[in-house]
């Protein structure tokens, strides 16, 4: 097994890259996806955030309202880092029990938005790092997502810089460009992380 931690900052592309790479065969385990899991209604998780952030973080229906959260934490630090100490423990041991179903011979792809800023390339036999520059980042979150441009810029601004992203990347696929430029890119690094793991 080929354990890879893919990451990226928002906008950059990761999640397009996560796609071409499943498509491939790669077992992917989405940190996000597993994160609004491990909230949905009736789960532990949800428990501990509304009794960390108040009933004002549900919606109607019970279940979480992520842009409500996403005021709160994403222009206040300590509240980031008190969401990230509920959810993280969730997500890693959900993840660690979808890399314990892959086959031996599998290349498991995590998808980590935060790998960088939590510290975790340690845990990984590759980091691959989808790089685009701040000024692309802004213009798809605006243009693409609908994200206001002061909104886009805070979030960009809690998450790792592009230099410490860099800094703990084995490989880098840069993503400033056409999405046709990228799927090339994927292909060349999907062929080094099979012969990778046939060898592992």
């Amino acid at each position: 097994m080929l354990k890879l931690g893919l990451t990226g900052g928002i906008g950059a592309g990761k999640s397009e890259v996560s796609r071409i790479l499943s498509s491939y065969g790669a077992v992917l385990i989405d940190s996000d996806r597993i994160a609004r899991e491990v909230v949905e209604p009736g789960t532990p998780g949800l428990a501990a955030v509304v009794a960390e952030f108040g009933p004002e973080v549900l919606t109607a229906d019970g279940s979480l309202d992520r842009p409500a959260l996403g005021g709160i934490v994403f222009s206040d630090s300590e509240r980031l880092r008190a969401l990230n100490a509920i959810v993280h423990p969730l997500v890693r041991e959900r993840s660690a029990e979808l890399e314990d179903a892959a086959g031996s011979d599998a290349v498991v792809v995590h998808d980590v938005p935060l790998l960088t800023e939590n510290g975790l390339a340690p845990l990984y036999d590759v980091v691959v790092v989808v790089d685009a520059s701040p000024e692309t980042q802004l213009d798809r979150l605006v243009r693409l997502r609908g994200m206001a441009e002061d909104e886009a810029r805070a979030r960009m601004a809690a998450q790792a810089t592009r230099a410490e992203r860099l800094a703990v990347a084995d490989v880098v696929i840069d993503n400033d460009g056409p999405l046709e430029a990228l799927e090339p890119q994927v292909r060349t690094v999907w062929t080094e992380l099979v012969e990778r793991a046939a060898g592992s």
